[in-house]
């Protein structure tokens, strides 16, 4: 039977080439898989980096594709099989789509074949409505709103670097980088019950946010200071043996060496961000202190761990929300030119009401 849903997308068809226009929705809902109405969606810094440069790394956008994977909506339709959702119930939906045998292992975040919301050739959530696998749709607890469900997709990178490092009661955090990423690991770590947490960033107004967010020790990076020196300040401000846990949010070669300076004997490096590809680190340093370098790749099994820390109170993503946007084509466009310049808008999160 032929829907009658008008379904409007943010298709980028290139570099620099961002429509919102009419997209195409299939008449039936396919087995195990839920149709929602999106009703939130946060913009990501990979959505814009797609968007100015047309590919990240080996992805790159070759077709038209739906832009967007931070995203809340309600469940309007359930196709055959899916008996845990209903009409009406309020999901945060959780963007990849692994394999079975990946899914069964674990460790999906590491599917190389996953299919990942807005990144190439697969479409994401920026439109008005998609079908997702309903394991894949996380209910919202009563005292949580959409831009709560949508947020959960950035925390869910926080939490997964936290569990991959072991923060707990009593450690010692060193934030690198105070962007989305960075505040979404902080707000982490607290809720995990780090000590004190000490984080830094080139632009003052990101370290006030994370001030106000708890964060024990904030400290501005600067142009013309060594990785070694802004380490050692940073020990001195917070950590005099060194910190127990870092995450490099950043990703940069220069800041990978700041956390390697600054992270204690037995500490454990969490890289993050991705920066850069390459990097020249001193290695022999880091081995005789017994420090381990651990990649962090998204995120698994931690939407229900979000959620619990939303509804709880132990976790409030809304002061990150800094701009809010309604679903049309003057909107969207002027929604991902504030993004794109953080520096000059003070951007952290951009969302879209739908």
């Amino acid at each position: 039977m032929a829907t009658s849903l008008i379904n409007h997308a943010v298709v980028l068809h290139g570099k620099d080439d961002l429509r919102y226009e009419e997209w195409p929705l299939s008449d039936e809902i396919g087995p195990g898989q839920v149709r929602i109405q999106i009703k939130a969606v946060g913009i990501c810094g990979s959505d814009v980096h797609f968007w100015k440069h047309g590919r990240i790394a080996h992805f790159v956008v070759e077709a038209p594709m739906v832009i967007g994977h931070e995203s809340a909506g309600q469940v309007v339709g359930v196709g055959p099989g899916v008996t845990a959702l209903h009409v009406g119930d309020r999901v945060a939906l959780e963007p990849g789509i692994p394999c079975w045998e990946h899914r069964l292992s674990g460790s999906y975040n590491l599917d190389p074949d996953i299919k990942f919301f807005a990144t190439p050739p697969h479409h994401g959530s920026l439109c008005n409505f998609i079908d997702h696998p309903a394991y894949l749709c996380y209910k919202l607890p009563d005292n949580l709103d959409y831009e709560d469900g949508a947020m959960c997709e950035p925390l869910s990178v926080g939490i997964h670097a936290c569990r991959r490092s072991g923060v707990s009661p009593g450690k010692r955090v060193l934030i690198l980088g105070a962007g989305p990423i960075g505040l979404v690991a902080l707000l982490s770590a607290s809720a995990f019950g780090a000590d004190c947490v000490a984080i830094t960033d080139l632009r003052q107004e990101a370290l006030d946010l994370a001030r106000e967010l708890g964060a024990r020790v904030t400290q501005r990076t600067l142009h013309d200071e060594t990785p070694e020196e802004a380490a050692r300040k940073l020990k001195e401000s917070a950590a005099p043996d060194g910190f127990d846990i870092v995450i490099d949010c950043a990703g940069f070669e220069s800041t990978m060496q700041t956390a390697l300076a600054a992270a204690a004997p037995g500490a454990k490096v969490v890289l993050v961000g991705m920066g850069q590809v390459e990097m020249k680190l001193p290695l022999g340093s880091a081995s005789i202190r017994e420090v381990d370098i651990l990649g962090s790749f998204r995120y698994k099994n931690t939407y229900d761990t979000c959620l619990s820390l939303l509804s709880s109170g132990r976790i409030n993503v809304k002061p990150l929300i800094t701009h809010r946007h309604d679903y049309t084509e003057k909107e969207v466009l002027q929604g991902f030119e504030t993004a794109s310049k953080p520096a000059e808008t003070g951007a952290i999160k951009v969302m879209f009401s739908l």
